[in-house]
């Protein structure tokens, strides 16, 4: 049975990819900061895992076969965080690395985690690379989800559709892609539609019973927010890119990535709100 470490294991993706491995019969080894945090789950080993402290990854990384590699989320640092561990990985003789990154980094060079992806590709370790579109589960688990609670979303979109992702269907590649070994190759991942944000909003309304208004605001005004509600200047950068993106059309993308890869076309948003209504009521 192969063994494989995901790193981000307390995040919406890395529990995910837990669960999807977990259930396809991989040994899964859950890495966190704080580990005894993780729920107990037969057959997931909780370890001890910091991006900062190298110490912790030649013990997460020893006798594994693969590795389920996340950056730290909003991080302009991630370069220099994964670069130890993807060659730590291959001096351990990790067989394969799936990194997820981001849709459309393969456009800008110098973006963090084309950065390493660049680093990944050049390592020789077998690799997969699954650039997802923004994350569904933003709106119920994830950031946006206690401006919700506010009654509203209230971003720098302007317009712009996303073709928004579950973790869920990025989980299954992930797992499929290990499981099949697919190797030296990169997949788009988005969601089957693009909606914009007054779309979301009303479909969120539609399912929870609450009215749910969507407020397009400057940049200036999303950036400021963020900084008044403690996140450092660098995270703050980096969500103003990924809004500049949304507000020009480019994560309006629509791939079939996802059913080449699984063989059934990803989840629809409205699908994802109702399962998740509650969290809105």
């Amino acid at each position: 049975m192969k063994k494989i470490l995901v790193t981000g294991s307390t995040g919406n993706l890395g529990r995910a990819v837990v669960t999807a491995l977990n259930t396809k019969g991989f040994g899964v080894r859950a890495a966190a900061r704080t580990p005894d945090k993780l729920p107990a789950a037969a057959g997931v080993e909780p370890v001890r895992f910091a991006y900062e402290d190298q110490a912790s990854h030649a013990a997460a990384l020893q006798g594994v076969d693969g590795l389920f590699l996340i950056a730290p989320p909003l991080d302009a640092e991630a370069p220099a965080k994964l670069a130890p561990i993807i060659d730590l990985a291959k001096a351990q003789g990790v067989r394969h690395i799936v990194f997820a990154s981001a849709l459309g980094v393969d456009a800008v060079e110098q973006a963090p985690l084309r950065i390493v992806e660049r680093r990944l590709m050049a390592s020789g370790v077998p690799y997969t690379i699954l650039r997802p579109n923004f994350f569904m589960e933003n709106f119920s688990t994830g950031f946006l989800a206690p401006m919700l609670k506010q009654g509203g979303i209230f971003l720098a979109g302007a317009d712009g559709k996303t073709s928004f992702i579950s973790v869920l269907d990025i989980a299954e590649v992930a797992a499929v892609a290990f499981q099949r070994e697919l190797t030296g190759k990169a997949y788009n991942l988005t969601g089957p539609e693009a909606l914009d944000h007054a779309k979301v909003a009303g479909i969120l309304s539609k399912v929870s019973g609450k009215k749910i208004a969507y407020q397009a605001i400057s940049e200036a005004d999303m950036l400021q927010g963020m900084r008044d509600a403690g996140l450092p200047e660098g995270a703050v950068h980096y969500v103003g890119v990924l809004y500049s993106a949304v507000r020009a059309g480019y994560m309006a993308a629509i791939t079939r990535d996802v059913e080449t890869v699984i063989g059934r076309t990803p989840i629809a948003f409205e699908a994802f709100a109702r399962q998740n209504a509650p969290v809105w009521a």
